[in-house]
């Protein structure tokens, strides 16, 4: 009995070891485990753990893309990107911001305007994203702030991009200017890149027209940024797609010409169209202003400035200028008759001086009248009186859809933000706008372009251009092509007739008013004789149809007329805008040009002669315009 109780205490030790030897062995393998997985943690993945550490962080951020680049047709540049050092910040949501800005300010002088838009940027800066302490700085700045870094937690240097404008003031309607991204430019667009501090968006002209092309994608960085939020290194890159590049139709040398002749007057716009294509090939404003300041930061008393300059430099008055269109709206009255067939080509109208209607006398601007004229005799002397009649016959509402068909009234396909639609009047118009019923003396003011009408440079070119070309509703053009870096910036191949629809005008009407027009200039009852020579008195080598106009700012009352009170005789913020409108060759019409001359008084000696010289210079370049320059873009 004994002997069997020593057996199982004996089988119960041996139990009780193998189990001590399993657990210890266990425990041992648990350690060995954990000592290799502490070993691999803090020694063989040390570098990557410290990355993570509390004291670190690794941020991704957006990269801004290149922005596309703008050329002329000729391959001028005349918007391009060019090296911007600046000073970036970031600030964990706005920690320790205050005391941030006061040692930027008192290092960079900031102002209390940058000051506020700092502060606020940083508050609202989300995962440390950089947000934009000064552009464009100078190397004194430069080093000043590399020299205050360690009092600089967050603050860094960074190449950027800015725009430059290289041509200025002379394409600076056409063209425009970038500046910071506002709310209302975020309507509709979801691109997170518009969230970057140095994210530039176009603010007028094409660089706003084309702001979704020439923006690009953005790319990506991923690097490690240390408890101050300095960038210790870039751990990956992920370079974005740059904006596409735009080519207009643009001629700078015409461009050039144009500004030169425009700028010995005060203030006027010249628009040049080709009648086949639509392409605008030159559109001056004058004054203009420098778009590269705004590139750079433009400060609160130079934009005070422009806005309280009389003479509207920020404003583009080719498109967005409205003035009344005067005599050079009487081809809308002829073909709106000739249209409605309430006169025929050799209805002869007479012109006593005047014409009365009630009580009030409508004045012919020719003391006297020009007698009996028909039509194109009409147009060539420019008689209030016949179209006084003519617009009587046809009425408002022939006038207006005439008006409608030429361009006038409506905003064209030009794609420039802020066109003006002008105003081409109604009778609804006139009923919901003055409140009052539409008068006979409305008709009559309307066909010589007076009263309630009103008009922009562009849809005076649009009009000469459609007349023109026989009657093809072409629409002005500013891009000849766009393309990506990567591929040939190329333009379509010319055109010798229109492909914009018919406006479905009698041939006949349509020649009868160009001829009309041809004898402005050409015949001794033209209003325009003079400029069938040029300035130096030769006559010209080409023919070219026109029309003077001279739009009223100041309606002349009979006591003025007594008193012989003449233009110059008044302020001149007083006296009538001078208008003209050309096209040419006659005989085989390319190119359309209309010119205001704001307050010029007279459009055939003020406004005309810049007419011809412009339309003599257009026809003059016309053949290296097709071919040459295209060549040379290629090349760069």
């Amino acid at each position: 009995m004994t002997k069997h109780f020593r057996k199982g205490d004996g089988e119960r030790s041996g139990l009780f070891t193998r189990r001590a030897l399993l657990l210890g062995g266990a425990q041992v393998g648990l350690l060995a485990a954990l000592a290799g997985r502490l070993y691999q943690l803090q020694v063989v993945e040390t570098e990557r753990f410290a990355t993570l550490a509390d004291e670190n962080r690794i941020n991704l951020r957006l990269l801004p893309p290149s922005r596309g680049l703008i050329f002329s047709r000729g391959g001028e540049p005349l918007a391009v990107n060019r090296n911007n050092f600046r000073a970036m910040a970031t600030s964990d949501r706005g920690r320790g911001a205050d005391l941030l800005v006061e040692r930027l300010d008192q290092i960079l002088g900031l102002g209390e305007a940058d000051k506020t838009r700092l502060l606020r940027d940083l508050r609202r800066s989300r995962n440390s994203q950089p947000v934009v302490v000064r552009e464009n700085l100078g190397w004194e700045e430069v080093a000043r702030l590399e020299f205050n870094a360690p009092d600089l937690p967050g603050v860094f240097i960074d190449l950027g991009q800015s725009r430059d404008y290289p041509e200025g003031e002379l394409m600076s309607h056409i063209i425009g200017y970038t500046g910071r991204v506002a709310d209302e430019d975020l309507a509709g667009r979801d691109d997170p890149v518009l969230s970057l501090p140095t994210m530039r968006f176009g603010k007028k002209g094409v660089e706003r027209s084309l702001e979704d092309d020439l923006r690009g994608r953005a790319g990506a960085v991923q690097v490690e940024v240390n408890a101050v939020g300095r960038v210790v290194r870039e751990l990956d890159r992920t370079e974005g797609q740059p904006g596409d590049n735009a080519l207009l139709t643009i001629d700078i040398d015409l461009q050039r010409f144009v500004a030169e002749k425009v700028k010995e007057h005060q203030s006027g716009s010249v628009v040049v169209m080709d009648v086949i294509t639509g392409d605008v090939l030159a559109m001056v404003s004058t004054p203009g202003f420098d778009p590269s300041t705004f590139a750079r930061g433009i400060s609160q008393s130079e934009w005070r400035d422009l806005l309280e300059n009389p003479e509207r430099p920020l404003h583009n008055k080719a498109i967005a200028g409205v003035y009344p269109p005067g005599s050079t709206y009487k081809m809308v009255t002829a073909l709106a008759a000739l249209e409605a067939k309430v006169i025929d080509p050799w209805t002869r109208l007479p012109c006593p001086g005047f014409l009365e209607l009630g009580s009030i006398k409508f004045h012919c601007w020719l003391k006297g009248g020009h007698g009996s004229t028909n039509v194109t005799e009409a147009i060539a002397c420019s008689c209030d009186c016949f179209f006084y009649e003519a617009s009587r016959r046809a009425g408002v509402d022939r006038m207006a859809d005439m008006a409608n068909r030429l361009g006038f009234g409506r905003v064209s396909d030009l794609g420039l933000p802020g066109e003006s639609s002008a105003n081409q009047p109604t009778r609804a118009w006139k009923q919901e706008k003055v409140g009052k019923p539409w008068q006979p003396g409305d008709s009559f003011n309307l066909g010589i372009g007076q009263g309630f009408m009103t008009a922009t440079p562009l849809q005076l070119a649009i009009m000469t251009a459609r007349i023109a070309n026989g009657g093809y509703e072409v629409q002005p053009n500013l891009l000849l092509a766009k393309a990506t870096p990567r591929e040939e910036l190329a333009p379509p191949a010319p055109r010798d007739k229109p492909t914009a629809p018919s406006l479905r005008l009698n041939p006949q009407h349509l020649q009868i008013v160009r001829q009309g027009m041809v004898d402005v200039v050409n015949s001794s009852l033209g209003t325009a004789g003079a400029l069938r020579r040029d300035a130096s008195g030769k006559l010209l080598d080409f023919t070219f149809a026109g029309k003077t106009g001279t739009a009223q700012v100041k309606r002349i009352t009979e006591r003025e007329r007594e008193l012989g009170i003449t233009q110059a005789q008044l302020p001149w913020h007083l006296r009538h805008h001078a208008l003209f409108v050309c096209f040419g060759p006659a005989d085989k019409p390319r190119y359309a040009c209309a010119v205001i001359i704001e307050h010029g008084m007279a459009g055939g000696t003020t406004a005309g002669p810049i007419g011809r010289d412009v339309l003599a210079e257009t026809i003059k370049r016309d053949p290296s315009r097709r071919t040459d320059g295209f060549k040379k873009m290629a090349s760069r």
